[in-house]
């Protein structure tokens, strides 16, 4: 197609939607997909106190986990299970209860290692489903245990291993009439019988200045299709805000003098709001952990072209749109829960929630038509509040309350550059990366009978009034309600660069 870049009344609609508005949090580590995986497993031996006697169970614990990662990148345990053999000495207690069925809810300690620093997770919640019982002639019974685990990063290079430890089993017992048991069920912790090798698994950990480094690569789980031609494949050079100032800038000079009148701000007649729906995800730096979070997918709802002005005169178009995050009805983005060393010694595991308050974030696409290539920078700004929930510290449960939140809400302002002939960098129909800075302020209401709103504080929020959590996030292409058979529809998560 032949565009005739000097005529500003044919340019097409810039759909104006920005990419998830976020903000680094110092809760969680690292995040980047790694270039490469490994499916893991170890079988060892428990020691669990039964009822019975003590008792030493077969235990095998697998999981996905990348090969490598870079210094401070995320590891996240995927396709995580932990199978327990329980022989018939083990089941007699339940036996004795008539209990047809027993399920269980493992929490399983993974101790991290790379070179002499160790910090142990907590892989909790992990269910195992109701298992019919062995009849009258007994037999074992194996229950498998799967769920979401906790994230994990190294912070120094070298090989990094995760091992089992002591392994929780909450076990539950149903009648045949699925009516609890009297009592309803058993609680045992279990070690690791000794002269064992419990390691699940071994990571290489480079550092951030190692060309041999994990690229990242793109998700297996929902991979998107090779994007057409006409689609943006490169971005633009780190001059591209300087440029686009420097043409308004530039035209509005030549400007001087002239009559107003002689150039009015033309509306186009094909000015229409319309609505869209896109995922982003990405990565947002810690900046005082020297980490970074894995953020999304986060799921928008958006309000297109709620304002267009072609200046004409001045050779710029102005759009500006509205978003909203949407997470299973809340306006907010999906939990974050990860282990970290907190301190660099103290190791956490928390769920971080970002929630959007006040107006729908404020998209503004700024575009110059005085140049071939039509130049672009959009801007997004949303207001957002940091909760923070669950939080265990080296294992152990630490109330923080329900309302533990930043004290006030912050501005999380991201920005994206492209350039539509021939397409490249961020361009607001078809997605890409955006990029910002974000001011943590300090927290409250963190605590239950003893304040920790400083611990929180000292630990996360920027100093002074520094915005110095950076941010990127991918955002995919939309899928507007104007085109629901379109090669978008439905909206496809992202795949995030790091």
């Amino acid at each position: 197609m032949t565009v005739d870049a000097r005529a500003a009344a044919r340019r097409p609609i810039h759909w104006a939607v920005g990419g998830a508005l976020v903000v680094a949090t110092a809760l969680v580590p690292s995040a980047e997909s790694a270039a490469a995986e490994q499916t893991s497993e170890v079988a060892l031996r428990y020691a669990c106190p039964f009822p019975s006697g003590p008792e030493e169970v077969d235990v095998v614990v697998s999981a996905v986990l990348p090969t490598s990662v870079r210094t401070g990148e995320e590891v996240r345990p995927s396709q995580v299970a932990v199978e327990v053999d329980l022989e018939p000495t083990a089941l007699a207690r339940f036996a004795e209860l008539d209990a047809a069925t027993l399920s269980a809810v493992a929490r399983l300690t993974v101790r991290n290692t790379v070179g002499d620093k160790s910090a142990d997770a907590s892989w909790q919640d992990l269910t195992a489903p109701p298992v019919a019982l062995p009849g009258p002639e007994g037999g074992s019974l194996t229950l498998t245990a799967t769920g979401d685990v906790p994230t994990v990063s190294f912070g120094s290079p070298g090989r990094a291993t995760l091992a089992p430890a002591e392994l929780a089993l909450s076990l539950s017992s149903l009648t045949g009439a699925g009516e609890p048991t009297t009592p309803p069920g058993l609680d045992v912790v279990c070690e690791p019988a000794p002269g064992q090798e419990p390691e699940l698994a071994a990571i290489t950990v480079r550092g951030d200045g190692d060309p041999t480094a994990p690229a990242p690569q793109p998700s297996t789980s929902d991979p998107a299709p090779d994007p057409a031609p006409t689609r943006p494949a490169e971005g633009l050079s780190p001059g591209a805000r300087e440029k686009i100032e420097a043409l308004t800038d530039e035209r509005l000079e030549a400007l001087e003098g002239e009559d107003p009148g002689s150039c009015p701000i033309e509306i186009p007649p094909e000015w229409v709001m319309t609505t869209a729906e896109t995922y982003a995800a990405g990565y947002a730096n810690a900046a005082k952990l020297d980490g970074a979070a894995a953020l999304g997918p986060a799921f928008m709802k958006v309000v297109l072209n709620k304002r267009y002005i072609n200046d004409s005169c001045a050779s710029t178009v102005d759009v500006s749109s509205e978003v909203n995050f949407d997470y299973r009805g809340r306006r907010q983005l999906p939990p974050t829960k990860a282990t970290f060393l907190s301190y660099g010694f103290m190791p956490t595991t928390a769920t971080m929630t970002l929630e959007q308050v006040g107006p729908p974030a404020a998209i503004h696409t700024h575009t110059v038509t005085n140049t071939p290539t039509y130049p672009e920078e959009t801007t997004v700004t949303a207001q957002l509040v940091m909760r923070l929930s669950d939080v265990e510290v080296n294992g152990v449960p630490l109330d923080v309350g329900p309302d533990c939140r930043t004290e006030r809400p912050f501005e999380q302002v991201l920005r994206g550059y492209g350039q539509s002939y021939p397409p490249a960098g961020y361009l607001v129909a078809y997605g890409g990366t955006l990029t910002g800075y974000a001011h943590i302020p300090p927290f409250e209401g963190c605590g239950v009978g003893e304040d920790l709103d400083p611990i929180f504080t000292s630990a996360i929020s920027s100093p002074g009034k520094k915005a110095d959590n950076y941010t990127k996030m991918t955002q995919a292409p939309l899928c507007v309600a104007t085109n629901p058979e379109g090669p978008d529809c439905p909206p496809r998560v992202p795949d995030p660069e790091r």
